[in-house]
């Protein structure tokens, strides 16, 4: 499995990972320095430092697992793919993403959602993605996950007053393809530190294994309601009476004892 790692030390705010994205993917020239429609990735000041923002390619994306329709999905390289023809519009990538990473296209006759891809079309040639090969000083580094780990690893043992100690994405949400070695805190330089270390989708499996016994209750109980009210109906009308007579009657007589 490919994954990028970013070293925060090395990054100087070239915006070189940027423009690469924009020309591979044929995206818009958007100015602005946060994640948004036609925008896959930017380079952010936060706490002193050069962080470059991406979407995290999770091992066990929330993103694939509530899509109801497989717009999403993970593929063979680890990355995680966007298929337009396929999305209905209904965000929920947006909602469950503990990353924020998925945009929209608000202002869009035809909205669709944006994020990186990945680059699967440079990686099935074998290439690395359009980013890291545009990166001028090694901030972005692709390779495969494993091999990356203990680059960072390695980094740490090295520099031990140079990194925080902690190759984030490791454990976050079940592991990211997308690492990150800080010299501040986490939180400091915009990633979440609140983050659970197992896969979130068995979270999200937990919540929509209930929903078919919810759906099915609240269908019984609609049902027998109509049941009852539609019998109701049917019985008046064999009496030769107009439908919720027999209510009006009954309190009528009600009324005159």
């Amino acid at each position: 499995m490919k994954g990028l790692l970013i070293d925060v030390t090395k990054c100087i705010g070239c915006n070189a990972c940027r423009e690469a994205c924009r020309e591979t993917n044929g995206l818009p020239d958007v100015a602005g320095d946060t994640l948004q429609a036609g925008v896959y990735t930017v380079v952010q000041q936060k706490a002193e430092q050069n962080v470059r923002r991406v979407c995290m390619h999770c091992l066990d994306p929330t993103c694939v697992s509530v899509c109801p329709v497989g717009a999403f999905q993970k593929n063979a390289f680890g990355g995680i793919t966007y298929e337009e023809s396929r999305c209905i519009g209904c965000r929920y990538c947006m909602l469950a993403c503990p990353f924020s990473t998925p945009t929209y296209e608000w202002s869009s006759l035809w909205p669709k959602v944006s994020k990186c891809n990945f680059c699967p079309s440079r990686l099935s040639e074998g290439k690395p993605t359009a980013c890291a090969e545009a990166c001028p000083t090694g901030a972005t580094l692709f390779g495969e996950r494993d091999e990356l780990i203990a680059e960072a690893q390695k980094r740490l043992a090295e520099n031990p007053g140079t990194y925080v100690n902690h190759v984030y994405g490791l454990t976050e949400v079940g592991g990211t393809s997308v690492l990150y070695l800080s010299p501040v805190a986490f939180d400091k330089i915009g990633l979440r530190t609140d983050l659970p270390q197992g896969p979130l989708p068995i979270l999200t499996f937990q919540v929509l294994s209930k929903i078919p016994q919810a759906v099915g209750l609240g269908m019984t109980l609609l049902g027998g309601i109509w049941w009852i009210t539609n019998r109701r109906d049917e019985v008046a009308a064999a009496e030769g009476k107009e439908p919720g007579t027999r209510n009006a009657e009954r309190a009528k007589k009600e009324k005159q004892s």
